[in-house]
């Protein structure tokens, strides 16, 4: 487990899985009663698709961590104050910072390259995000004194964009944020200037605040707001440590600690064939002391080494990570 970041094969991958499941079924009490409660034996276990999924909603009424560690911090998933909310505990942030870097190196760069700015209001505004916490490592790690975040102010976020439009800027946003920014632009007439060096990554998330639309809708409408192509996604969550990229199209990869299986929809104990929409299951090897392997709410589908998110189950709970409804 030490070396999830190192996994370069199907085999490793399938190594690392099992010996996680195996130290979370004795480590983590509420993931031991879980697999109890399914009757599942963990010597039995040889199989990805042998290992039971944590529902999500879990970390909603439960700590779901590791007994032999104790933290005090932790991340909160976004939502209105009459919500109970997702809590994930962090027992080890070199983990997570790990997962940051190299996630963001395998499929954007070295962040090092890079100044990042933030349009990202609804978590600004909220304490406990873990997109502010990935994003402020990002830019420390940029180290540029251009690096900053925007709530509302457009006027702001416009003229520096300019003034930055021959330099590698990463402009992270929620996309009903992104969709405000592009309205003041269109109402005042503003021009960005940009050429191929800004790159905008869009966190999902309308939460009401916008028409709802399709995630090609979406893209389309940033692409040509922002006038550059590179409009990729993140996705991400509360009660994860690793983030998948998406570099266009809707298609998400996963870093090689990270895997996606969609199970059906009806039927939680079996799977869907390749390109065959269902629910979404997560492997996130990097959650080493809290739960590997989670049950959300998201629908999706799988394409060779690439996923779709599709939207979300009916009646579940909005989430300000969860991406536009197909």
């Amino acid at each position: 487990m030490e070396n999830i970041f190192d996994i370069k094969t199907k085999e490793g991958f399938l190594a690392a899985c099992l010996e996680t499941f195996r130290f979370q079924y004795e480590n983590v009490e509420i993931y031991r009663k879980f697999v109890d409660y399914l009757n599942v034996k963990p010597e039995t276990v040889k199989e990805i698709n042998q290992i039971p999924f944590l529902p999500i909603e879990m970390f909603k009424n439960h700590q779901i961590l590791n007994k032999n560690v104790s933290t005090d911090l932790f991340f909160q998933s976004s939502g209105t104050t009459q919500m109970n909310l997702s809590k994930h505990f962090i027992a080890d942030e070199n983990i997570y910072q790990e997962s940051i870097y190299k996630s963001f190196e395998q499929f954007i760069g070295k962040p090092e390259d890079f100044i990042f700015l933030g349009l990202l209001p609804s978590y600004l505004e909220k304490q406990n995000s873990s997109l502010i916490y990935m994003v402020d490592f990002l830019m420390k790690k940029s180290g540029k004194p251009e690096n900053g975040y925007f709530l509302y102010n457009h006027e702001d976020l416009f003229e520096l964009l300019n003034e930055l439009k021959d330099k590698k800027v990463i402009l992270f946003g929620v996309s009903f944020a992104l969709l405000d920014f592009l309205d003041f632009c269109d109402l005042n007439s503003k021009i960005l200037k940009f050429s191929d060096t800004l790159t905008v990554i869009e966190t999902g998330g309308m939460k009401g605040r916008k028409e709802e639309m399709t995630k090609d809708e979406l893209l389309e409408i940033l692409q040509e707001g922002f006038k550059t192509d590179k409009i990729y996604s993140e996705y991400s969550m509360t009660e994860l440590l690793s983030q998948a990229y998406s570099l266009g199209k809707n298609e998400y990869q996963c870093p090689n600690w990270m895997r996606i299986l969609i199970r059906n929809v009806e039927d939680p104990f079996s799977y869907e064939k390749e390109g065959k929409t269902g629910a979404i299951n997560i492997i996130d090897l990097a959650n080493i002391h809290s739960c590997s392997f989670i049950a959300t709410q998201d629908l999706g589908k799988i394409d060779g080494d690439k996923f779709q998110v599709l939207g979300r189950i009916d009646h579940s709970d909005i989430r300000g990570c969860s991406l536009l409804v197909s």
